[in-house]
């Protein structure tokens, strides 16, 4: 039988590589849907594939009552939807901010007559509309507006709802992406050791990936010991232990030619916590020294 569902119209603002992938997903969905970019040419880009094209963002935002912006950058959404009436309109910014920016931006849209969602997005473009991928958005602020457009937010990629302040779902993508780019520094220092060997890094890869991969659990324990404030709960290698090893990771960079100035930092902290006498501790301490 013929579907005949409507599907929520759309809106949206922007159209770089985010964008422009968030639309063609919502397009091949049949969500009806109203672009605008700053520059034109790559909204006229999406007519042949349905699209509506509006000459100005004022125009978009008067076509549908949900809105989605994905711009470059907090100050970019200020620029785009300055002097434009948003009254009754469902806003969904999907720029990538801080929480402060996100929490301003709720408020903002508050005093404009906009109900205010903000989103933070867990993928690449290749990964939008592609389920499989794994790619996500965390959303925050209005739960009731979550619900209502839940059903056309999952068409790009999965939704997770991390709570009514507006700043946790730019919290949550920073503190992920923080963990990810701390994995990143950790690869680039073991790619550093075996540079000038006979080492082939591609037979390093599989070998660092599944370590990583066995190490990534840690993450619960550390968890539950932050939650009872028992920092020794499960301990398997404890703090003045794997502080008594670093000696040999710093010698080994510089038998190898290596910077640890990527190590050191972390065995800092280590050696703080150590001389605050928490040797029986795991690592999870560090974290105590890091929050101001």
């Amino acid at each position: 039988m013929e579907n005949t569902v409507e599907k929520t119209p759309v809106t949206l603002l922007g159209l770089g590589a985010m964008g422009t992938a968030l639309a063609r997903t919502w397009l091949a969905a049949g969500h009806p849907l109203t672009v605008w970019n700053r520059t034109r040419v790559r909204a006229a880009a999406l007519t042949a594939e349905g699209a509506g094209v509006a000459d100005t963002a004022a125009e978009a935002v008067a076509a549908n009552a949900l809105i989605v912006v994905c711009l470059l950058d907090d100050t970019s959404v200020d620029d785009v939807l300055a002097g434009i009436d948003l009254a009754d309109r469902d806003l969904v910014n999907l720029t990538t901010s801080t929480p402060a920016q996100a929490r301003a931006r709720a408020e903002w849209a508050r005093e404009r007559g906009a109900r205010y969602l903000d989103g933070g997005v867990m993928a690449v473009p290749p990964m939008i509309g592609v389920p499989e991928a794994g790619g996500y958005v965390f959303y925050s602020g209005s739960r009731e507006l979550f619900e209502r457009h839940r059903e056309t937010l999952v068409v790009p990629a999965g939704t997770t709802y991390v709570g009514e302040d507006a700043g946790f779902a730019a919290l949550h993508d920073v503190a992920l992406l923080s963990a990810m780019y701390g994995m990143f520094a950790g690869a680039a220092h073991a790619f550093a050791l075996i540079r000038k060997e006979d080492i082939d890094p591609a037979a390093l890869a599989p070998l660092l990936a599944d370590w990583l991969v066995a190490m990534a659990p840690a993450v619960h324990r550390t968890a539950d010991q932050l939650r009872s404030g028992d920092y020794t709960k499960g301990v398997v290698s404890n703090l003045a232990m794997q502080v008594a090893g670093t000696p040999t990771f710093l010698s080994t960079a510089e038998q190898q030619g290596v910077s640890p100035e990527l190590l050191n930092p972390y065995f800092e902290l280590m050696r703080r916590r150590l001389a605050d006498g928490r040797g029986e501790e795991d690592l999870t301490g560090v974290i105590d020294l890091l929050v101001r």
